[in-house]
């Protein structure tokens, strides 16, 4: 009985985690502000970046802001499942589950035809949770290659490298029991990030890549 409980907490969680990922607030505050698709505009993509370059910078505050409590929300939820449906404590492998669906969510939304956002903001919720030093860690690097090259989408793809390489070297430093399962987690996240910047990785060999503040012609 109890394991029953367990896997069926553990289902609900990865569900809850999809939906909660599904709500794109690109799309919500677009609409919002203009009552057309975020998708139609700029670059096509469902998140903050577009939404900064078309809208400005109000409406990205919000996406910003939303987006980013996704990923903190689905991991709490998560923890209040376990502990009610599941009848324990939640298991170290609840965060990966989590982490994995919220993210599939945010790129895959099922409430607007699985075309969603790149995973970056998402993502950073559930680190603040799940280790918020390596947040840290990670918008120290993101601020400073923004700075150098003002160019978000090469910030983004760095830290989704970065992400998997602190795991592992904050894992081997504090000692984590769950240390290989941590970094396989983080290498999927991380290559999840990058593969939705496929597009942008063309461009920035290309030379082609929008930069920050820079106006187009």
């Amino acid at each position: 009985m109890q394991i029953f409980r367990l896997v069926l907490a553990l289902v609900l969680s990865g569900v809850v985690a999809y939906l909660i990922g599904s709500v794109n607030f690109a799309i919500i505050v677009t609409r919002i502000f203009t009552h057309e698709d975020i998708r139609k505009y700029g670059s096509g993509n469902a998140g903050m970046t577009n939404v900064l370059r078309t809208l400005g910078k109000g409406p990205a505050a919000l996406v910003t802001i939303g987006d980013f409590c996704k990923g903190v929300l689905a991991v709490l939820i998560s923890y209040l499942l376990l502990r009610t449906v599941g009848g324990t404590e939640p298991p170290f492998y609840t965060n990966y589950v989590v982490a994995v669906m919220v993210l599939l969510g945010h790129c895959f939304p099922v409430f607007y035809g699985f075309r969603g956002g790149k995973g970056i903001l998402v993502s950073a919720g559930v680190i603040l949770v799940l280790n918020p030093l390596i947040l840290l860690a990670l918008l120290a690097i993101f601020l400073v290659v923004v700075i150098a090259s003002r160019i978000v989408s090469l910030a983004s793809i760095t830290v989704a490298v970065a992400y998997p390489i602190l795991t592992l070297i904050f894992g081997l430093v504090g000692q984590d029991p769950y240390l290989l399962w941590d970094v396989l987690v983080a290498l999927c996240v991380g290559g999840a990030v990058v593969w939705m910047h496929r597009a942008n990785i063309r461009r920035l060999i290309d030379g082609t890549e929008h930069k920050f503040g820079q106006k187009k012609s």
